[in-house]
């Protein structure tokens, strides 16, 4: 029964990725027919438009699982906190905008429904976080053309995010942080890049 259900939103994602692929296409073209000569190329604005469309489409889709859930507030806490500490420390992404969506809105989805297990783990994984920030941020993409300028505001924003959380004590925050945490740990190769 849990792979019908499993099947069902995998069918129902890629159904949603496959017309939002197809709205964005039709929103370039009406935006480069309106000014072709002070516009990218079609390829550049579709990927940007999907881009902004793809993280539409996880917050819409988180929050109302939170609303039918009841924890609508928590899943909007652990979404602005992930978003957040991830635009400063950076971190890996997922091959596919469809692996992307399913991972994000699980994971927004889910963290304000297992606060409970780290009640008695929060200053440790607080600490996790916050060595991770210290050692490994900021890991930006390589296509995010970063100034290395930049690499050290971005890393003391990053520790100063995850030290705010000794101060709220949030259990949503800390595994949000957590959770981006790991996708910031990741192989040397990339680590070249600094």
């Amino acid at each position: 029964m849990e792979y019908y259900y499993g099947d069902i939103y995998i069918s129902h994602t890629k159904r949603i990725e496959i017309t939002m692929s197809h709205l964005t296409f039709k929103i370039v073209e009406v935006i480069k027919k309106s000014n072709p000569e002070q516009t990218h190329s079609i390829e550049i604005m579709h990927y940007a438009l999907s881009i902004i469309l793809n993280t539409l489409f996880i917050i819409i889709a988180s929050l109302c699982i939170g609303g039918l859930t009841g924890q609508l507030k928590e899943t909007f806490l652990a979404l602005f906190s992930f978003m957040l500490l991830r635009m400063s420390s950076g971190g890996v992404h997922l091959k596919s905008a469809r692996s992307c969506n399913i991972v994000s809105i699980f994971i927004c989805s889910l963290i304000p429904h297992i606060t409970y297990l780290i009640h008695n783990h929060f200053i440790w994984i607080n600490l996790f976080s916050l060595l991770v920030m210290i050692l490994c941020a900021p890991n930006p993409d390589a296509n995010a053309q970063i100034p290395k300028e930049w690499y050290l505001g971005l890393k003391i924003i990053s520790i100063i995010l995850v030290s705010l959380n000794f101060w709220i004590h949030s259990f949503v925050i800390g595994l949000a942080f957590l959770v981006q945490s790991f996708t910031v740990i990741i192989p040397l190769q990339r680590r070249s890049i600094k």
